[in-house]
């Protein structure tokens, strides 16, 4: 089972949503959930796809798949610190 098979801790909902407000909303929520959880980000603008790991290797938090759940490209992200 690889990182992006397991269930996440929360799910951030962002489908319809256009950038740069997926990752505006991830940096606004990540940080409400204790280290070490899981954030799926759902988001169908195709800008997620670079935006979303880019904020988290800026951020220093773990970036942990790319996948589709719910019929939408989901972004798994960990926080770190």
């Amino acid at each position: 089972m690889s990182a992006g098979d397991a269930a996440p801790d929360e799910v951030l909902d962002c489908r319809g949503q256009r950038c740069p407000l997926p990752v505006i909303k991830l940096a606004r929520r990540l940080p409400e959930l204790p280290v070490g959880a899981v954030l799926r980000v759902l988001a169908d603008d195709p800008a997620a796809a670079v935006d979303i790991p880019a904020w988290c290797r800026m951020r220093a938090h773990d970036f942990l798949a790319a996948t589709a759940a719910l019929d939408s490209p989901a972004y798994d992200v960990r926080r770190a610190h």
